[in-house]
């Protein structure tokens, strides 16, 4: 459902228009990584604040809880409106956190692809013979591995025995 702006700021604190209205376009993308940060986690806070008196005043509408103020709630549709818009809130900064994440990455990555072909180019072809294998270098060995056994011959036959026997033993009682 569309909000007007005029609802909206008759649901949000003067400190709240100010969070919702920087996490807008415009000022988005103007701010720099710690001020989104620090936004991010302050219109955070106010959600789940809003989250919270919305609870308690859904509690107290349907006779659940106590009334915590002077008198009992009677509706709860302005801190209903003020969590969704402090939610569509931090879903904008989230998004553009990961905008930005994603952005750096794949520059960090473009960075050291630039990188590895300047080291490789560098090295130049003089390197390429030696490292390939032809017929005439032949085929390359595996070092063999010797591995310690721990049982004795002596047991483990003794041991399959035990087991072929008690296999016998069930395939031999009846159904």
């Amino acid at each position: 459902m569309a909000r007007s702006p005029k609802q909206e700021a008759r649901a949000l604190t003067a400190d709240e228009r100010d969070l919702v209205a920087k996490s807008r376009p415009p000022a988005l993308r103007s701010l720099t990584d710690g001020a989104l940060a620090t936004l991010l986690k302050r219109t955070r806070e106010r959600r789940n604040r809003a989250r919270t008196v919305a609870e308690r005043q859904r509690r107290e509408l349907r006779g659940k809880a106590r009334a915590r103020g002077a008198a009992p709630s009677r509706a709860d549709e302005g801190s209903r409106l003020k969590l969704s818009v402090l939610m569509t809130a931090v879903q904008r900064l989230d998004a553009e956190t990961e905008r930005r994440r994603r952005a750096k990455a794949k520059t960090s990555l473009v960075a050291s692809a630039r990188k590895a072909l300047a080291l490789k180019q560098k090295a130049g072809r003089a390197a390429a013979p030696s490292t390939r294998r032809g017929a005439d270098t032949g085929p390359r060995g595996k070092a063999r591995i010797t591995v310690q056994d721990h049982v004795p011959r002596s047991t483990r036959g003794r041991v399959r025995k035990q087991v072929a026997r008690a296999q016998a033993k069930r395939d031999a009682r009846p159904r």
